[in-house]
């Protein structure tokens, strides 16, 4: 099949990552790239002039989600660690660590200005933290389970988050009150995104359906049924024309919003696709998935004119015309279907001469801070009703925030670099050591489950000897009567 200049094409690839990749992001200036994996490691990715990898250890167990701040000096991850990092994105690899929620963290969101971070978590909860002042802010609880994803607005007033509860809500920032709720009773929302006007909110469905919102008039706007399986993620280019999504049936799916069609179908994972995101220019975008590659993409189709077709659909006002982006007041929901006629591309067997990247990968291993006041650490949670501190490390250059050892390793050596090296000796291997404390924090929440236990079955217990003798003097007392 002869490819058309406005496809998009494979660049190149990357591999790195030991474990599926569950979160990418562009740098702003899009000349970086930051993974997150279920290998517990951060990467950041150089691509000019010679593609570098560095790979940042510090989480115990799976990173959720990554995020390059709007001026691109931090780097925000989440993990099922229960913590949230901040990282510096150079050689040294300076972070600071805080245990923002009491069970595992799926993603973090900077507001657009820089000065805020939204983390949403397993424990049902959201919470806002301020990164000038360093501290947490207050929580959004309304939620009645798991919290997948929590986004905010371009303008920051707003923030959409979704849940396993099956809802998609919206809270105001200024009075930290949930303004509206979106209810899907098929399946729920494992990604939610404002798109770039902050008109609309997308969502990506458990079950299998990806649905546009109108936050204006709070009506379904667009309801497509493309993929096969659960979408995981989803990004809006720039412009807000486009929406492309990332699917466990394996498949990229590039959709027309202006048109309200399906245009491209994207191969290239052999697996589930978990992650994707255009970069802040829209001229690349990128994916991850269980197959622990990521894919870099080049977008060619946003080049298209479209002058004369948002002319065209501003006249779109009368009843019958089935709503789009560009209608002022939808009616119904415009419903997409599955269709053959989108342009499917398979780079692994149409692309030829495909350049790949296999970098030489560099280990920064990063130890936490100690001995610094109003930092929480990750055997403490600040409470909802106070204030406590983290450390930004950007804001705090002069202190000593850890110790790094670097291992330059090349991409054929097959040894193990999961050793920290300590006045020239080896230590334990940091997976014997995470597993280790891994248990010891299960068996410290079994304990405590146990502890409660005990006190409940002794309430239970009191309040069934009352009971009995209670019922025994009612007893008592008829017999006499």
């Amino acid at each position: 099949m002869a490819f058309a200049p406005e496809d998009p094409i494979l660049e190149r690839y990357f591999k790195g990552h030991k474990a599926a990749v569950s979160s990418v992001d562009f740098s702003p200036d899009a000349k970086r790239l930051a993974s997150a994996s279920w290998d517990t490691f951060l990467m950041l990715w150089d691509f000019k002039p010679q593609p570098k990898a560095f790979r940042y250890v510090g989480h115990k167990d799976v990173v959720t989600s990554v995020q390059f701040s709007p001026l691109g000096n931090l780097v925000a991850s989440a993990s099922r660690d229960r913590t949230v990092r901040l990282w510096i994105p150079d050689r040294k690899g300076k972070s600071s660590e805080f245990k923002a929620h009491t069970a595992p963290v799926r993603s973090v969101d900077f507001s657009c200005d820089g000065q805020f971070l939204a983390t949403a978590s397993e424990d049902k909860s959201i919470k806002i933290w301020n990164m000038y002042r360093q501290r947490f802010l207050y929580s959004l609880c309304r939620h009645t389970h798991w919290v997948c994803c929590a986004k905010f607005s371009a303008d920051g007033r707003l923030i959409v988050s979704c849940s396993e509860d099956k809802t998609v809500k919206i809270w105001d920032t200024t009075n930290k009150l949930c303004i509206n709720s979106f209810t899907d009773s098929e399946g729920f929302a494992n990604f939610v995104s404002f798109n770039p006007s902050g008109t609309c909110i997308a969502s990506a469905g458990s079950d299998h359906s990806v649905k546009l919102w109108d936050i204006r008039v709070n009506k379904l706007l667009q309801n497509y049924q493309v993929h096969s399986s659960g979408v995981n993620c989803l990004s809006f280019h720039p412009s807000g024309n486009y929406l492309i999504t990332a699917s466990t049936d394996g498949t990229l799916k590039i959709l027309d919003l202006i048109e309200g069609r399906l245009i491209y179908t994207l191969q290239g994972h052999t697996g589930p696709v978990f992650a994707v995101s255009f970069s802040k220019g829209g001229q690349q975008f990128t994916s991850g998935g269980a197959d622990a590659q990521i894919l870099l993409w080049k977008t060619n189709f946003d080049e298209l004119n479209y002058k004369d077709l948002l002319k065209k659909n501003t006249k779109r006002l009368h009843f019958d015309a089935p709503p789009h982006l560009l209608d002022i007041y939808p009616r119904t929901s415009h419903s997409h279907v599955r269709k053959l006629d989108s342009v499917e591309i398979n780079p692994r067997l149409e692309v030829v001469n495909l350049q790949t990247s296999d970098p030489l990968v560099m280990d920064i291993l990063s130890s936490e801070p100690s001995n610094l006041t109003g930092i929480p650490t990750a055997n403490e949670t600040p409470p909802d009703d106070s204030s406590p501190h983290f450390l930004n490390p950007s804001l705090a250059p002069s202190l000593s925030l850890s110790s790094t050892v670097r291992v330059e390793k090349k991409p054929e050596d097959k040894g193990d670099s999961s050793f920290t090296a300590t006045n020239g000796q080896k230590n334990v291997p940091l997976a014997v050591t995470d597993a280790l404390e891994h248990i010891m924090d299960q068996l410290s929440v079994l304990t405590q489950t146990i502890s409660i236990l005990e006190q409940r079955l002794t309430l239970t217990e009191d309040k069934l000897k009352d009971c009995l003798e209670n019922q025994q003097k009612i007893f008592y007392r008829e017999q006499r009567s």
